[in-house]
């Protein structure tokens, strides 16, 4: 009897073990994710099934929130059209006039401002989408609508982030611009004027 209360103690501390170093990761890292599904199966969304809104991390929400960038004006930033914020960042090593620094102040506002309230509306198209699908069984009518409102959300935050690249460019000079690019590690010192203010 009592070797086999022996063995089954040491069978349980055996699993206990065992569950310990298969203990599941983190759902919020991806890396964890892949491994996770790649030894029990499951989805690399699991854990997902937990947000607030479903196709937004609350990583993604906080930034939307807070009116970040997010990347969002690339096309404009690495073809030499500097962003706002950062020149207003740079401005000492831009040898930026203090009439450039207010107006680039004053552009870095407003697009916070502006990406704030965007950004917002664009949560509430995710949300409404979501919604549709926790009531119960869309039409597809329904969902193409709340999919188009959702593009047309995060169309508008783009576009307004992507247009105050082109409010700055007009506030610098060609060289500034060229000091930009080089302070930002996109070009080689100072010397080559991007095409678009070469003229």
């Amino acid at each position: 009897m009592k070797t086999l209360l022996a063995y089954f103690l040491l069978v349980g501390t055996a699993s206990v073990v065992a569950a310990q170093s298969h203990k599941h990761p983190d759902p919020g890292q991806p890396a964890q994710l892949a491994q996770l599904a790649q030894h029990t199966g499951s989805s690399q969304y699991a854990g997902y099934q937990e947000r607030e809104i479903k196709a937004l991390s609350p990583q993604q929400i906080e930034d939307l929130q807070a009116g970040r960038g997010m990347s969002l004006a690339l096309a404009a930033e690495l073809n030499g059209f500097p962003g706002p914020s950062h020149v207003v960042e740079l401005g000492e090593k831009l040898w930026l006039t203090q009439s450039q620094q207010r107006e680039t102040m004053a552009l870095t506002e407003q697009m916070k401002a502006d990406a704030q309230r965007l950004g917002k509306a664009a949560i509430e198209t995710e949300r409404e989408l979501d919604s549709l699908f926790k009531r119960g069984c869309p039409s597809e009518a329904s969902v193409t609508q709340a999919v188009e409102r959702i593009a047309l959300a995060h169309a508008s935050l783009r576009a307004s982030h992507l247009n105050y690249h082109l409010r700055t460019v007009a506030i610098l000079t060609p060289l500034q611009i060229a000091r930009y690019q080089e302070l930002r590690g996109y070009t080689a010192p100072a010397g080559t004027v991007p095409n678009h203010v070469a003229n």
